[in-house]
């Protein structure tokens, strides 16, 4: 029974649940800022879903052509430790991609359509993109991005939360530089050619700062053309600031970085949903 449960634990964990459940309501949230969430919720609620599953088939999927790489930098994890085999995890994977695709099936054309381009990246993305400098990073900032977009088009309003992906993109691009030069050496062993490696870690942190500042510079623009009000200003700030502050921080220790940069991110999506409901910010439906 142990077995079975450690087995059950694994496949739950290969696909990320706090990341794809933070993709289904990033998805949720692109729905939301469109305004369709009330007059649209079907389809609204099959985005979300679609997200979820396309994202736990992407992180299962990633983990398996990960497992010699997490041997070495997260030997903790399912395949490594041994609570799922390489090939359990490629067949949960593929299930995983089927629900994605009924979900969204019942969606608009340009919803299927970027949900089509989204699943067959998370599918390229380990074996052809993760290893050249740049642009597996780049892959990723889109992808998390993108949700927004999915879910403003699974309600037939694709270019409303287009700022959303703007900034979600940058700070996700970010973040992505930073967690390679957290991997340095795991992905050295394996012979790929991350931006760290490629460029050296200093230069691949000055282009995630880069990224992290344009992404600060274009926040206050929801409020400045009155999309949103005072209230989303009240909270995008301090998640500037904390996207700054850990930015600088992953100079001197790139794990605590990433991860207080995970957590502004958080704080910045509550900004968005925030400047949304609250009655200064109210998008016209």
């Amino acid at each position: 029974m142990s077995s079975v449960v450690e087995t059950g634990r694994g496949l739950v964990e290969l696909t990320r649940p706090s990341n794809s459940v933070a993709a289904g309501v990033l998805t949720f949230l692109g729905a939301f800022v469109a305004g369709g969430v009330a007059g649209r919720p079907v389809a609204a609620s099959a985005a979300v879903a679609a997200t979820v599953f396309a994202t736990g088939a992407g992180m299962a999927i990633n983990d398996y052509f990960d497992r010699e790489i997490d041997a070495v930098n997260r030997p903790e994890r399912a395949i490594p430790r041994g609570a799922v085999s390489a090939r359990g995890a490629l067949a949960w994977s593929a299930v995983l991609f089927v629900g994605a695709v009924v979900a969204a099936a019942v969606l608009p054309v340009l919803a299927i359509g970027i949900a089509v381009v989204n699943l067959l990246a998370l599918i390229a993305y380990t074996e052809w993109f993760k290893g050249l400098p740049g642009v597996g990073n780049l892959v990723v900032a889109y992808l998390t991005g993108s949700t927004f977009l999915f879910g403003g088009a699974a309600v037939e309003a694709p270019l409303a939360p287009g700022v959303l992906f703007v900034l979600a993109a940058l700070s996700t691009l970010s973040r992505e530089i930073i967690k390679d030069v957290e991997d340095v050496a795991g992905d050295r062993e394996e012979g790929l050619r991350t931006l760290p490696i490629a460029a050296g870690e200093r230069t691949a942190l000055h282009v995630a700062t880069v990224a992290l500042v344009v992404a600060v510079a274009a926040s206050p623009i929801p409020f400045v053309l009155g999309t949103f009000g005072a209230a989303y200003l009240a909270l995008v700030v301090p998640a500037d600031v904390a996207m700054l502050y850990a930015a600088f921080e992953a100079y001197e220790d790139a794990t605590l970085g990433q991860t207080h940069l995970k957590y502004a991110q958080f704080l910045a999506v509550v900004a968005f949903l925030v400047g949304r409901v609250a009655p200064s910010g109210i998008v016209p439906t």
